[in-house]
């Protein structure tokens, strides 16, 4: 694991100025590379979304640098940003963000037909992907007629379905009960690794933490030590 897909360097995210001046995010470093599997963890309001969104491409930081690949994030035009986040970025969500309306197999190939990939090529990818997750058998279901898990594994065929370099997840398993979290996080784990894509997972539970190769924890903004799965210790802090 050698080739590093994201890098943030300095990153700050101030919100309002003066008295009401609020720090969500304050000088965070770090870098995710191809087939590792990152967990950052901390509590509710730490920052953790902030930080997301910022190496996400879908907020700007108030001071700080990101980079996808060779490609510098901060300060793309919003065509860039939106060729990024389509062609290189899958996001998997909390809220799972299906679209009601399309079946499982739609909903997968959505994102495909947005980059204007050929027909049959869609078609072979969504039954490969559907297979993958396990939902071969479920591909003109509705989300509706989906279990939790069950969506939150389509959620997984969607943010794969354009090959992407980098996988953000911001809470995949709040949504669901602790038997499919944990089938959740490990499908993702085994998903990045044989896949070789990078993937930077947010979440507030130890449990679903402990399937990261790395471990950032992040409190009120601030990201801090840094722990490796088969780590003898916890290296020193990232930035002092």
């Amino acid at each position: 694991m050698t080739d590093t897909v994201l890098r943030g360097e300095g990153l700050t995210r101030t919100y309002g100025n003066g008295a009401t001046e609020v720090h969500a995010l304050v000088d965070a470093h770090l870098e995710v590379r191809a087939g590792e599997l990152v967990a950052l963890r901390g509590p509710s309001g730490s920052g953790k979304t902030t930080l997301l969104n910022l190496l996400g491409g879908l907020d700007a930081p108030t001071a700080g640098v990101v980079w996808l690949g060779d490609r510098q994030v901060t300060g793309a035009s919003e065509s860039d940003l939106v060729d990024m986040r389509r062609r290189e970025i899958g996001y998997i969500f909390q809220t799972f963000a299906l679209l009601s309306a399309l079946s499982a197999a739609e909903n997968v190939e959505l994102p495909m037909r947005l980059i204007g990939v050929p027909a049959l090529e869609r078609a072979e990818r969504v039954a490969e992907l559907l297979t993958v997750v396990g939902l071969a058998d479920h591909s003109e279901q509705r989300p509706s007629e989906l279990s939790g898990g069950q969506q939150q594994r389509l959620g997984i065929a969607r943010a794969l379905a354009n090959n992407p370099r980098l996988i953000i997840a911001d809470e995949p398993t709040g949504q669901l009960d602790s038997l499919n979290a944990e089938a959740m996080m490990s499908l993702i784990s085994s998903l990045v690794h044989e896949r070789g894509v990078a993937a930077l997972v947010s979440t507030h539970d130890p449990k679903m933490a402990a399937h990261a190769d790395r471990i950032l924890e992040i409190r009120d903004g601030h990201l801090g030590r840094r722990h490796g799965r088969h780590a003898s210790g916890a290296e020193p802090d990232a930035k002092p």
